[in-house]
């Protein structure tokens, strides 16, 4: 009986000893299961962080080269090569050292776009790594770009009225006092506070007046800023010397004409037919200039000769030591420039426009810059409607027509930008009794990074335009 029990309990026993064993096992493999998932988890998160940090470390030394090159640019605004021969293609690596151990923990890759005819934009795509991590890399695009002069839909170095039937598209800046009874949808400027306003300003002048005043309405008032610092006219005195050399060695270079000057008319094929004009309208009547001169001679062409048809040469130039009409449709990117050097007030050429001088896009593709030692001029026998496309600068002259008693015209329209040193003016009095008497200028923003071939430009150096990174 007693062994019967015995049995029993050691059966029984080993019954609970093998359900403990089974519950331990399961309990086990269920932890087990547990902590290789944590570990799983914990591994995963460990190799996030540290892509993460290579990810991080690979983007801070990819933004370092994008500003190690910004910085190089402004010492050396030229070099789009890295200090290399031009002829040595990149991309450019630099080691990236870590300055606390002195140590080269990564490289950055440096690809430099230079900028293209008219343009002052260059492109830095830098991508950067560390060593620890090499196929992890991030990449930063920046562009920079000098602005140009070519910031103002009109810079007047002098006193200026803006009539009633005028508007102004864009900035507006004048060294001098300024009626200005039109419209505008940008800050004006003057570097007045006060002045005496001259008798051609209408009455009631002579009288001393705010640096601005006139009667615009209140939505263009509101614009009006002065006084402001004084713009150095000087600053964007083209360098002639140095576009006479570009247009000799790579341009289009016309000597003086012997005649009555040259004649271009733009193509929309991106080609330029260049004649030589031998003799100039007769009948024209007397003009007064903004100076108050009397002038008896013509300013628009009769006769004329086909020298021959050239495509835009691709450096974008063309010099003229002679009086230039220009007129067409300009598909390329161009800067006319007429001067003779050295500068002399009685020798100084004119640029005259007649006929139309339009783009074939107006979307920064076709640009065309104006130069002119003297004036840029409206002729005579101008269009009843004319629309003017591009950058003028009447450098020691003015941008205007001459006043002819009577001879009004429909419109004038600008898209670019104006710079004149002496008094501007497309038309005279208000009412009009000469010149145009609708008068609308819009500035090109393609022009401020955009300007036509060796356009002056600011002494800013280089702006970032644009930043990116993936």
């Amino acid at each position: 009986m007693i062994t019967c029990l015995l049995a029993k309990l050691t059966s029984m026993r080993q019954r609970e000893s093998g359900i403990i064993l089974i519950y331990l096992s399961v309990t086990i493999f269920i932890f087990s299961l547990v902590m290789l998932g944590l570990l799983g988890y914990a591994a995963m998160e460990l190799r996030v962080t540290r892509s993460t940090v290579a990810r991080e470390q690979a983007f801070q030394i990819a933004e370092a080269g994008a500003n190690y090159y910004q910085w190089h640019l402004a010492h050396f605004p030229t070099d789009y090569w890295d200090g290399n021969a031009s002829t040595t293609p990149g991309p450019y690596v630099h080691n990236f050292v870590d300055s606390a151990t002195g140590q080269t923990v990564g490289k950055f890759s440096l690809t430099i776009t230079p900028p293209p005819v008219g343009s002052t934009i260059v492109t830095i795509k830098s991508d950067g790594y560390t060593l620890a991590a090499p196929n992890t890399d991030r990449a930063v695009t920046v562009r920079y770009g000098v602005p140009s002069l070519a910031q103002y839909a009109f810079l007047a170095n002098g006193d200026i009225w803006i009539g009633s039937t005028e508007n102004v598209s864009g900035q507006f800046f004048a060294n001098g006092g300024v009626r200005f009874d039109g419209t505008g949808n940008a800050p004006i400027f003057s570097a007045k506070s006060t002045y005496t306003c001259d008798t051609w300003q209408g009455s009631p002048c002579p009288r001393k007046q705010n640096g601005i005043w006139g009667a615009a309405p209140q939505t263009t008032k509101d614009f009006w800023q002065y006084p402001v610092p004084n713009t150095d006219f000087s600053a964007i005195t083209a360098n002639f010397s140095s576009l006479k050399s570009s247009a000799q060695s790579a341009g289009i270079y016309l000597a003086p004409s012997s005649a009555q000057g040259y004649l271009l008319i733009f193509k929309n094929n991106g080609t330029i037919d260049f004649y030589k004009v031998t003799s100039l309208a007769s009948g024209e009547p007397k003009g007064q200039d903004t100076s108050g001169n009397q002038h008896n001679a013509s300013l628009d062409y009769a006769n004329k000769t086909l020298m021959y048809n050239k495509p835009i040469p691709a450096n974008g130039i063309i010099y003229i030591e002679d009086d230039v009409w220009v007129e067409g449709t300009v598909n390329g990117k161009a800067t006319v420039a007429a001067a003779v050097l050295p500068y002399n007030a009685n020798t100084a050429p004119n640029i005259m426009i007649r006929n139309n001088l339009v783009y074939a896009a107006k979307d920064g593709t076709d640009v065309l810059g104006l130069m002119s030692q003297n004036n840029i001029l409206i002729t005579y026998l101008s269009a009843d409607d004319l629309e003017i496309d591009g950058a003028l600068i009447a450098q020691n002259g003015a941008a205007q027509r001459w006043y002819y008693q009577g001879n009004v015209k429909n419109s004038i329209t600008i898209f670019g930008s104006i710079a004149s040193n002496l008094t501007w003016t497309w038309s005279w009095n208000d009412p009009v009794d000469s010149g145009y008497i609708n008068t609308d200028t819009n500035y090109d923003s393609n022009l401020l990074y955009g300007p036509p071939p060796s356009f002056p430009l600011s002494s800013s150096g280089y702006q970032q335009i644009s930043w990116s990174s993936n």
